[in-house]
């Protein structure tokens, strides 16, 4: 069955090492006819380190992000959440359960401690990153819930209302969230699920959402990819490689529970599909400033050349003021960058009988207020596309640093 299921969706069939570490019969199903030294041999990236992982690893093609709100008001019962998530998510990662028993070699009377929808698969590259939201620190009548208000960064104020916004409350925040990236489907939500299994009584999922092919690149190595417009996106986001942008613009370097940490920005953006593809290509790469084929820029070159801004067209610049690759661009918001990991995604159809479908933008960067509102802000006022893009979804966490050994992730928050 799952082989079937894995032809169908184009995702990995090796195994890495450490699922050989498994036990019972959850380590046969994950070593049956597996290949590690096949080229496209699964990947496993280890979890503990300076940084999360998830951030600067090579982007996987499918997502499972969700955002919980925390039903505990224990500051004690949250803490051996964060463990017991922590103890999980290093797990899985590797390839194993996400229980030390599994899900076939428990007691009949209990329920498993693993769910079991990914026995026979490898870890598939699973990535499993964590982060707080401004509501963890305090409510919206600004009670400290947790203790923690003292703590609170002053970046992790809720984004504002930027103009075009049409946020469902229900899409939105969060006290915290996790991101599940993975090479195949059902190991990402396989992590997610058994998360929300473990935190039953002191978390309730909020939101969540599923995504694929991925929309940007975070390694030199990998390919540009395309949005749902058909269009290269993220030819110019910041790769893993480019470790003093990196520094600059996306880890935080102060003093704080947070430093080596960053934010992470989501937003749920619904593309108008059917009246885009009613527009002209012309039109489209107008735009976007960027040809539909290579991703080249209008004035010429290849996907990667430096466009030429100043360059004249038959009525105006040639990459006109208002091109998406114009605004966003760093040398028009003081040579601001971010590092994006979004995610295509489809949900089906709405209520106009149009496709449910975009952009589920993930960004991670060292300070929202410098690094994300203005941009957004400008994009939301000039920006050509969108007349094509509404914003449905919205929310801001802080993302703590990475977790070293014996440590559960965001214990310097709770230890400052």
């Amino acid at each position: 069955m799952s082989v079937s299921r894995r032809s169908l969706i184009g995702t990995s069939a090796a195994v890495v090492g450490a699922a050989g570490l498994a036990t019972g019969g959850y380590a046969a199903g994950r070593a049956e006819g597996a290949d590690p030294t096949a080229a496209g041999a699964a990947a496993s990236y280890p979890f503990r380190g300076e940084h999360q992982a998830g951030i600067v690893t090579p982007a996987q093609d499918r997502l499972h992000f969700a955002a919980f709100d925390v039903t505990t008001s224990s500051r004690a019962q949250l803490i051996a959440l964060l463990k017991a998530w922590t103890h999980a998510a290093e797990r899985m990662t590797q390839g194993l359960p996400a229980g030390d028993i599994g899900p076939t070699e428990g007691a009949f009377n209990l329920p498993p401690d693993d769910t079991g929808e990914a026995i026979g698969l490898p870890a598939s590259g699973l990535t499993i990153t964590f982060g707080f939201g401004p509501s963890l620190f305090v409510d919206a009548q600004g009670r400290d819930r947790f203790g923690l208000k003292d703590a609170m960064p002053e970046a992790l104020a809720p984004l504002p209302h930027f103009p075009g916004d049409l946020l469902d409350p229900a899409r939105s925040d969060g006290d915290l969230c996790v991101q599940a990236c993975a090479d195949d489907p059902q190991v990402a939500v396989h992590a997610i699920r058994n998360l929300a299994r473990i935190g039953f009584g002191a978390v309730a999922v909020r939101w969540s959402q599923l995504g694929f092919g991925r929309t940007s690149s975070t390694s030199t190595a990998q390919t540009t990819p395309r949005n749902l417009f058909g269009f290269k996106d993220g030819t110019a986001n910041i790769k893993a490689e480019e470790t003093t942008d990196l520094a600059k613009h996306v880890w935080v370097s102060d003093d704080s529970w947070l430093a080596g940490g960053s934010y992470l920005v989501a937003r749920r953006i619904n593309m108008t599909i059917e009246v885009w593809d009613r527009q002209p290509l012309g039109d489209q790469e107008s735009f976007v400033g960027r040809t539909k084929a290579s991703g080249a820029p209008l004035s010429g070159g290849g996907e990667f050349s430096e466009p030429d801004f100043a360059m004249p067209g038959s009525d105006g610049p040639i990459i006109r003021q208002d091109a998406h690759m114009r605004v966003v661009r760093p040398e028009s918001n003081d040579g601001i960058r971010i590092l994006r990991r979004g995610y295509n995604f489809v949900d089906g159809t709405d209520d106009l009988g149009g496709l449910n479908a975009g952009l589920f933008f993930l960004a991670f960067l060292v300070d929202p207020r410098t690094h994300f509102v203005p941009m957004q802000t400008k994009m939301t006022k000039v920006d050509a596309l969108m007349e094509y893009l509404k914003f449905t979804g919205s929310a801001l966490f802080a993302v703590p640093p990475g977790i070293g050994p014996g440590e559960y992730v965001g214990q310097g928050l709770f230890e400052a």
